[in-house]
């Protein structure tokens, strides 16, 4: 679940802190699954034996998101996200973002597929900046944020669609492709073959083989 910070907002810049992370999330997801959670993560924040990461502070921070993320979703989810293919699991992260990041969500729910059913079909920065104004109208914290950091937010969820092919070199909209689909149907998360941009008449297809 999506939690309430300390300013009272659903709203978070943390995904500014790592973006998508798919390698660093396969190489420390069996820390996080075992039962010497912690010592294990304080270990390789201290000691890199598996990110790769220079710096402890950047260590630090995509630990810190890669442990946000795993948490939202049940144990049960990652069991299944280790046995899926590639391509799937790097839809499956994105599956996970958008349930950790309610800025995320808002982004792709209010600009992606509004922009996907119309006629442009594509996404710039400036679409995603029109809807932070949106949402800053409405909640003080994400009113707070400099024009930098929203570029920042807005600039991470940009370069997640692009490593999931969703959005190409020239900001134009791709469905994305995923060998198994029914799986979010049978978890009760229809609602992500949408988001990934499938067809209504795709959808049912889908459906239909369950």
């Amino acid at each position: 679940m999506m939690t309430i910070n300390k300013n009272h907002s659903q709203y978070s810049a943390a995904i500014t802190g790592g973006g998508f992370m798919f390698n660093e999330t396969d190489a420390v997801l069996p820390l996080l699954q075992s039962p010497d959670r912690e010592s294990l993560i304080r270990d390789e924040m201290v000691n890199n034996r598996l990110l790769m990461i220079n710096s402890e502070r950047s260590r630090k921070n995509a630990l810190t998101e890669i442990k946000r993320r795993y948490d939202v979703m049940p144990a049960q989810f990652w069991c299944d996200y280790q046995s899926m293919p590639d391509d799937d699991r790097r839809i499956a992260l994105f599956f996970v973002i958008l349930k950790t990041y309610k800025i995320l969500f808002d982004f792709h729910i209010n600009v992606t597929m509004r922009k996907w059913k119309s006629v442009s079909k594509s996404v710039l920065l400036e679409d995603l900046m029109m809807e932070f104004n949106e949402i800053a109208s409405a909640d003080a914290f994400v009113d707070s944020w400099s024009d930098l950091t929203k570029k920042k937010v807005a600039g991470a969820y940009l370069s997640i669609l692009r490593k999931i092919e969703m959005l190409d070199v020239n900001n134009d909209l791709h469905p994305v492709n995923c060998s198994n689909f029914t799986y979010y149907i049978t978890q009760g998360e229809q609602w992500f073959l949408e988001a990934c941009l499938l067809q209504p008449y795709e959808i049912d297809k889908i459906k239909k083989q369950l």
